[in-house]
């Protein structure tokens, strides 16, 4: 089978590989599509060096597949099943993929596959939101307004925020932040986005911050907005090192600090399931579906993920069909 292999930092490569065989308590899936987020430019770009090579199939982990051999009894898969596959070793990035029967969860009727792809990173977020502070009658600044970054919006005013202020580096994507339910955004290429948010927020700095972008002056940012003494902060960006952090602005202020990953190994997936249902019932995810390039331009796929050119929001690589 063909697949590509992250080879060195900010290198990858397409590679002949033996399909994977069978195991007990597995399902063998044909790859469809694999959705770019963060944690794959991370991967390709920012692991300490020590982890290049990487795996043959990376790196991808958000993935729809077709399910084409199973070995297990019972279960809710069977053969031809169009599924969410969870990938958690980011090795989804190839024409087949080998995994657990539990992380291979049935899609929903009524939505297009593209569509209930987005439940990989929205679940991660629904299990982030798991350990924030209640939000009721909050003012929450959402940092970073990727993907992820709007679903917390989403997920933020569901659990009763009063007020979500975004931020971002990009036209675009600030556009998309008040349809996913922020009440006001900030450029972060301003002079002093700090300054920004405060006189936004009738000069109060957050009750609750989501930094969901991992660099460098948004992690500084995310302390420096925090309320002092009171205010809590999620760090859910991967964090793009070496990086220089304010540790003594987030030492004086007292704020609580939490950071989450590891959403794959939640029990059962519940929240990963729920996030199938909410695009079901509720939740148009359409509009952050911006781009998709064929398997063999998967490299522009990348480009356009990292750089956020072209009014990239979430890009979608299509592999090879049978």
């Amino acid at each position: 089978m063909k697949a590509l292999q992250v080879v060195a930092r900010g290198q990858a490569e397409f590679v002949e590989t033996e399909k994977p065989s069978l195991k007990p308590g597995h399902a063998l899936v044909r790859t469809r599509h694999v959705a770019l987020c963060g944690s794959d430019i991370w991967f390709l770009d920012y692991r300490p060096e020590h982890l290049y090579p990487a795996a043959v199939g990376t790196t991808g982990h958000e993935v729809i597949a077709e399910v084409e051999a199973v070995d297990a009894v019972g279960g809710d898969i069977a053969v031809g099943d169009l599924t969410l596959t969870l990938a958690p070793d980011h090795r989804g990035m190839s024409e087949y993929y080998l995994a657990p029967l539990e992380n291979v969860l049935p899609l929903p009727k009524g939505k297009s596959a593209e569509e209930y792809l987005m439940a990989q990173q929205l679940g991660t977020v629904i299990y982030a939101c798991r350990f924030l502070p209640t939000l009721i009658g909050k003012t929450v600044a959402v940092i970073g307004q990727g993907s992820a970054g709007l679903w917390f919006n989403v997920m933020a005013k569901r659990l009763g925020a009063a007020r979500v202020i975004a931020f971002d580096n990009h036209e675009h994507r600030r556009a998309l932040s008040e349809f996913y339910g922020a009440d006001a955004v900030v450029d972060g290429t301003g002079e002093n986005p700090a300054e920004a948010f405060r006189e936004l927020n009738q000069g109060q700095d957050a009750d609750v911050v989501i930094e969901a972008a991992g660099r460098e002056s948004s992690i500084n940012l995310s302390f420096e907005i925090a309320k002092d003494y009171e205010g809590f902060v999620l760090q859910f960006g991967l964090p793009r090192e070496p990086a220089s952090i304010s540790y003594g602005a987030m030492f004086w202020k007292r704020i609580t600090v939490k950071s989450m990953v590891h959403a794959a190994r939640e029990p059962g997936h519940t929240s990963t399931r729920h996030a199938l249902q909410l695009i079901h019932d509720a939740l148009d995810v359409s509009p952050v579906l911006t781009h998709r390039r064929p398997f063999e331009k998967v490299h522009e796929a990348f480009e356009l993920q990292r750089t956020a050119a072209d009014g990239a929001v979430k890009t979608v690589v299509d592999m090879p069909s049978a």
